[in-house]
This record gives structure tokens, C-alpha cells and sequence, in this order.
């Protein structure tokens, strides 16, 4: 007796959603594959649907029709917005955390707090929902100094301020509107120094299972310079996350997360990103994200050698007792293309040929901010492609992934040109 192979529908349009359509779409337990509303890359992997992500409406809707057996939410919004609460209601398995145990990204004062409640290694910080008692604040809270819109703000919300007059023009610009209803609150942290890495975990609620580890890049500019993005490129893994690190990152900030949530009845169940301080003092939390990180998303799946179905629905069901997951030793390595202008004002529309030609060169294109008209990929976004390699060490993938991009004919495009600089620089002998 053959067993009936599962429905699965992913929700967003980014290439971390393209990452999972391109790794679900190798599991022999998956039939029919979908991507709402996916971009000009799923398409190859999945069959795009025309529905709003955010509307949990449309979503149980199509699950109803398509007898969908499980839903991945991709994005942060329809998870602060409780899609995954209404899929869950209306009997659909979904992949992704409450609405309450996602306010861990959709409120960074939120998570403040709570890592004062659990004594989680974290910035010193105030919150305010003011611009005079910010203000205030940094009056006696010299730079360098951080500001951070409370809310969702696609990746643009942080300012590092190295000078008191940066930190100050900063609350105003927040609190004028700049991020919208996002900085309606801000929360003021102390500058730490260190290198950051990213920590990801499925859970259940109760058990964690750390996945490979990954650093990205946010700066927009060479040499990590420039505004921060949502990610200009990303390797993984990431030997500055030592087996010891990863343990004390385990023991200190992720398990007493999850308890403190279980503790209010609000347990987390689905991937949680941990960005990680590496300070002198130990790991240090940064903040968390309720689902993979982008470009993150798309090394681990390279890297990842384990069907990754059954763990997705493991963490739908809140049971990862028999999950166990095997990697790749080699090093991934993507870097993205993004349209001239990012992350401030940018065209859309412009056409890019050449992508058979770099995929010839051993990458993997994962789509981001792309569509197809007619047999065209036109950029409809920001960050538009990941170019993706593998290979043994991390200087040969960068090499792959850069010659590939010098296949591409997009003029209207750029990208950085070290990712993974610093892992590169470390292993000079």
C-alpha cells in the first residue's frame, strides 16, 4: 500500500521562499506544490497562486479547495497578523509560531523584556513610546548607540548611531514616520561590540534542534559599509559559532526563551532565528526573528542533505522527538543581486538576461524580487536574485558564485563583491 502523497502550500515571494519550494520539491512525500504568490523562480518548482499571504481568508480558502495538508508561512507579517492562528482554527497544519510567540519579531521591546524576565544575555536598553523621554534618554546614554523601530519594518528599521547627533535625528526621524506604524514605539539599545552570527532552531515548543550555522552580510556596501538591508549575501556554515558557543547559546538564550513562552501558555513552535552578539562577555542576543532569514534561508538549504518535509510537519505538530537532521560538510555561499538604488529608492521593470549562462557555471539562482512576462525575468524588487554555490571551501563557492554572476546581463543590477570576507580573511595562513 503506496502512501498518499501531501498537498503543501508555501506562503511569500522572496527567494527564501524559493529556497524552500526549490528543497520541499525534493521530498518523495510531497504531491502537489504551491507558492503564494510566489515570484518569476517558483514557478520552476511550484505552481504560483495569485492570493494575499496576509489574508487568512484567501489562504483557508485555497486550502479548503486544494485540500492542502500543511502551509509553510514564509514571511514575518502574516505570522505577527495570526494566519497561522486562523489556519490552525479552520484544522490546517501550519509551520510558523502564534501571533503571540511571533511578537518575539513583531515587537522588539517585547523580546526586551522578556530577556529581562528570563535574564537572557542581551543589550542594556529603554523603551519609549515618546519622543521626549527618548530624548532624555540619550542624554545620559552616550553613542554609539542603537535605535530600533519597535515594529516590522522590512529590515530598514535600525540605526546605528555613532555620534549623539545621529541617535538624536534618529528618534525624531522615527517617531515623525519614517518606518510608519512600526516606529509608533522605538526601543534604544546599548552599542555592542563583537561579530554577529546567526543561530537558527526548529522547535516543537519544547525541544530545539539547532540547524547549521550561517552569517550574513546587512550592509549595502563593501567592507560592511553603507545603510543596513535585509541582507546582501550569506555563507554558512560559520566556524565563529563553535560546537562550544552553540551550546551556551542553547543553555542561556533559546531554552529559557521557549520556556518563558510555554510558561505563559503562548509556546513556539517552527524555525526561530536567533541574531547572535558574539561579545567578550559570551553570545549576546540581538533579536529574534520568527522565521528563516533571507538570504540565510537559502545556504541552509543547500546545505542541508535531510528530507526536509518531516521536519516542518514535526514542527506543525509540535512533536520533533524522532527528527534528526544531516548536512552537507561543504560550505555554501550566496551573494545577492539587488537593483541600483537599494535599499532607498530603486527601479523596477528592468529586464535580466543570462541567468542559463550562470546557472551553467555551477550555481543555483534563487528568485527574490522577480516576475516573468512572457518568456522575460523582469526585477520587481529590491533584492532580485541569490546567487547560490557550493563547494568545499568557502573561497571556492565565492568563486563559483561570482563567476556565475558575471554570466548575468543585468546593468540595472548590482551586488557586493566579498561576501564572506571575514571567514576568507580568518583562513589566510
Amino acid at each position: 500500500m503506496t502512501q498518499e502523497k501531501l498537498n503543501l502550500l508555501v506562503l511569500g515571494n522572496g527567494g527564501r521562499e524559493h529556497a524552500l519550494c526549490w528543497k520541499i520539491k525534493q521530498s518523495p512525500l510531497v504531491g502537489a506544490l504551491y507558492c503564494a504568490p510566489g515570484n518569476g523562480g517558483t514557478q520552476d518548482v511550484a505552481q504560483n497562486i495569485a492570493l494575499n499571504p496576509e489574508s487568512a481568508e484567501e489562504v483557508i480558502s485555497f486550502c479548503t479547495e486544494h485540500k492542502i495538508d500543511l502551509v509553510i508561512i514564509g514571511p514575518e507579517a502574516p505570522l505577527v497578523s495570526g494566519v497561522s492562528d486562523a489556519l490552525r482554527v479552520a484544522g490546517f497544519p501550519a509551520f510558523g509560531p502564534s501571533a503571540a510567540a511571533a511578537q518575539l519579531e513583531g515587537s522588539k521591546g517585547f523580546t526586551k523584556d522578556l530577556c529581562a524576565e528570563a535574564s537572557i544575555p542581551t543589550a542594556d536598553y529603554g523603551r519609549f513610546d515618546n519622543a521626549r523621554d527618548a530624548h532624555h534618554y540619550l542624554d545620559t546614554h552616550p553613542a554609539p548607540i542603537v535605535i530600533k523601530a519597535d515594529g516590522l519594518a522590512a529590515g530598514k528599521g535600525v540605526i546605528i548611531a555613532m555620534n549623539d547627533k545621529e541617535a538624536h535625528n534618529a528618534v525624531d526621524m522615527i517617531f515623525d514616520g519614517a518606518f510608519g506604524a512600526a516606529g509608533a514605539e522605538l526601543v534604544i539599545e546599548e552599542f555592542m561590540e563583537g561579530e554577529e552570527a546567526s543561530f537558527f532552531v526548529l522547535t516543537d515548543g519544547k525541544r530545539a534542534i539547532p540547524l547549521a550555522t550561517a552569517q550574513d552580510h546587512k550592509r549595502v556596501g563593501d567592507n560592511d559599509t553603507g545603510p543596513n538591508t535585509g541582507g546582501m549575501g550569506a555563507y554558512s556554515p560559520a566556524p565563529v559559532m563553535t560546537p562550544a558557543l552553540i551550546e551556551q547559546s542553547l543553555d542561556e538564550i533559546i531554552m529559557p526563551t521557549l520556556t518563558t513562552l510555554a510558561g505563559r501558555g503562548t509556546p513556539y513552535t517552527g524555525v526561530l532565528y536567533a541574531g547572535l552578539m558574539l561579545t567578550k562577555d559570551g553570545p549576546k542576543l540581538v533579536e529574534y526573528n520568527a522565521r528563516f532569514g533571507d538570504p540565510e534561508c537559502q545556504v541552509l538549504m543547500a546545505r542541508l542533505e535531510s528530507d526536509i518535509v518531516p521536519a516542518l510537519m514535526g514542527c506543525a505538530y509540535a512533536d520533533l522527538s524522532d527528527i534528526g537532521l544531516d548536512w552537507s560538510p561543504d560550505t555554501a555561499l550566496t551573494v545577492v543581486m539587488a537593483s541600483a538604488g537599494y535599499p532607498e529608492n530603486y527601479e523596477k521593470g528592468s529586464e535580466i538576461n543570462g541567468l542559463d549562462a550562470a546557472s551553467e557555471a555551477g550555481a543555483v539562482i534563487f528568485h527574490a524580487g522577480t516576475a516573468k512576462k512572457d518568456e522575460a525575468t523582469i526585477a520587481v524588487g529590491g533584492r532580485v536574485l541569490n546567487i547560490t554555490a557550493k563547494a568545499a571551501t568557502i573561497s571556492q563557492a565565492r568563486g563559483i558564485a561570482y563567476d556565475a554572476i558575471s554570466r548575468i546581463d543585468w546593468k540595472e543590477g548590482f551586488c557586493r563583491s566579498d561576501i564572506g570576507w571575514r571567514e576568507i580573511e580568518r583562513q589566510k595562513p
